[in-house]
């Protein structure tokens, strides 16, 4: 399974988590149950290729750390959203910014350009494109108001999680 794909997935389990209430830890343990996620297979390709243990990590961590630090992440999305009221962002589109954030802010083993990148790419299957370049803005500005400053700092710290 690749990393788009594993990102894909974490995405759409935290958009679960905030609708349900399920803690992380259930929403990934039922979504992998062998027989629910072969039938996904035959309804997405993206289920084709069962994840190994290494992205089921990913995904866990993800979902996790966007669950545990959706306050945070709300606030940076809400500080960067320019011209846009909170209301107004899709849960989808909310959920792929907190997903690009939190990579961002707390996984330094993932290059921030990256989580950039396969964000805006990965909201063009879900969302119009004046959303998609919202999301590049958003992403964008946050990495030039808050990362960039601080890799340029003495010490080179590039993130503050």
């Amino acid at each position: 399974m690749t990393r788009t794909a594993a990102r894909e997935i974490a995405i759409q389990l935290g958009f679960a988590v905030t609708g349900t209430g399920q803690s992380p830890a259930e929403a990934v343990e039922s979504f992998f149950e062998p027989e629910h996620y072969a039938s996904l297979a035959a309804e997405n390709a993206l289920y084709a290729q069962r994840p190994s243990q290494k992205d089921v990590d990913f995904i866990l961590r993800s979902v996790s750390g966007v669950a545990e630090n959706r306050q945070r992440l709300d606030e940076l999305i809400g500080k960067y959203a320019k011209g846009w009221r909170t209301e107004r962002i899709s849960r989808s589109a909310a959920a792929i910014l907190r997903q690009a954030l939190f990579e961002i802010l707390y996984m330094p083993d993932v290059p921030d350009a990256s989580s950039i990148d396969e964000a805006v790419e990965l909201a063009k299957g879900y969302e119009e494109p004046d959303v998609v370049a919202f999301i590049n803005g958003v992403l964008g500005g946050f990495y030039r108001g808050e990362v960039a400053p601080a890799a340029d700092a003495p010490g080179g710290e590039r993130h503050d999680g």
